[in-house]
């Protein structure tokens, strides 16, 4: 009986080995054509799909033995699709090289021109007899009469200088040259002597025409300006070198400026500013830069920066305050939009498009911003892509990339 039973076993075995290969093969059709039903229906419903589900199945190694170009992308990039870029309102700029222009906008302060202000300080003792500038503020020219002052000292000079005359007249007769020359001598240091007390050479010369000798003498004005400062009164008894009159030139004025602390590296002496005040609207002025202040206010951190004016109409007035606009050329500089750049205080960061959906992060080195603009020092090169709005949302996605990897890195690890 078995015998029987193992020759039907070995005579049907030939047949069952045959039916289940074509069993196998069926199945595998069945599989094809599913598969190409998909395939059918994914390409019908979103032909961009169904080509992405081909190029999936292209390795790396085919696409270059193909000759097909590609694009190196970062690890550490981010992909959004197509929609979701226009849901999210994304917006890209260009990296390029553009000329800077840095305007610098503050206020100031008009002063006087220290440079041009003098006093009045007279060389000899006396009492004031008569004042003629008799209050402060008072326009003044130069050779204007300012005060007399009676001197006991300044009418006995000119009785010496009188002497000296009559001598000079008597003993330029003597055959004796030395004697001759002595009476000279006399009369120019009679002469000298009252143009070092600031009586001017007219009225030596009135004096010597005339012989009249002046209870008191004129002091005149050695400048034009305003009295700043008025200490002189009728009938004072003043000292040599006692200050009477300041007297300031308003020809020019100063304008004196805050500039911010991190403002300072742009600024130079021989900067032009252009000067405007709210009580002339319309009208504007030329500064030139003549110094900046060594220190800073520890309050405002600022600097003093000094623009030297014309002012020959006197339109500008110390204690004044003035809107300062300085423009600085910056040159030809490689910048991204302020837009774009990411500063977390520490760093600055950008999202460079790489097409396809996909956004490199990418850390750069900023300088100046200027005009909406930064300039780029490091980390960006001229013509590359950026996104400059919703980047934080980028951003964020980059963030939680980060983090899922991180957690699968460690469940891995596990």
């Amino acid at each position: 009986m078995r015998r029987v039973l193992l020759v039907a076993a070995l005579v049907l075995l030939p047949f069952a080995i045959s039916s289940c290969s074509e069993q196998r093969e069926k199945i595998a059709d069945l599989f094809r054509w599913e598969e190409g039903q998909k395939k059918h229906e994914v390409k019908k419903a979103d032909p961009k799909a169904a080509e992405d589900l081909d190029m999936s199945k292209m390795t790396v190694e085919g696409l270059r033995k193909s000759g097909v170009k590609m694009t190196e992308i970062s690890p550490d990039s981010v992909v959004v699709s197509p929609e979701r870029q226009q849901i999210s309102g994304i917006r890209f700029g260009r990296v390029g090289f553009q000329n800077l222009e840095k305007v610098i906008r503050t206020v100031g302060r008009i002063e006087y021109d220290e440079k041009k202000i003098s006093t009045v300080n007279p060389k000899i003792g006396g009492w004031i007899e008569d004042l003629y500038v008799d209050y402060t503020g008072k326009m003044v020219h130069k050779g204007q009469p300012l005060l007399s002052i009676y001197s006991p000292e300044l009418v006995s000079t000119q009785e010496e200088l009188l002497l000296a005359l009559k001598a000079k007249k008597i003993l330029s007769k003597s055959p004796i040259a030395d004697i001759a020359a002595g009476g000279e001598s006399l009369l120019q240091a009679a002469r000298k002597r009252l143009l070092l007390w600031d009586i001017t050479p007219k009225q030596i010369e009135t004096l010597e025409e005339t012989g009249e000798i002046k209870k008191s003498l004129t002091l005149y004005s050695s400048v034009d300006g305003f009295v700043m400062e008025k200490m002189a009164f009728k009938g004072l008894n003043i000292m040599p070198g006692m200050t009477l009159y300041k007297i300031g030139d308003l020809s020019t004025i100063w304008v004196i400026a805050d500039i911010y602390e991190y403002e300072l590296p742009f600024i130079k002496v021989g900067d032009k500013a252009r000067i405007t005040l709210t009580y002339l609207p319309g009208e504007s002025f030329e500064g030139t830069a003549t110094y900046i202040y060594p220190a800073l206010d520890p309050k405002s951190r600022t600097a003093k920066m000094r623009f030297d004016l014309p002012n020959a109409e006197y339109k500008l007035k110390p204690e004044m305050w003035a809107n300062v606009e300085i423009k600085i050329s910056l040159g030809r500089k490689l910048v991204v939009p302020e837009d774009a750049v990411i500063d977390s205080g520490t760093m600055q960061m950008v999202f460079v498009d790489r097409g396809q959906g996909h956004f490199e992060s990418r850390h750069i080195q900023v300088g100046a911003k200027v005009q909406g603009y930064y300039e780029v020092l490091s980390g960006l090169r001229e013509g590359e892509r950026v996104v400059t709005s919703a980047n934080f949302l980028i951003d964020s996605e980059s963030q939680l990339k980060g983090a899922t990897g991180a957690m699968g890195g460690h469940q891995h690890g596990k």
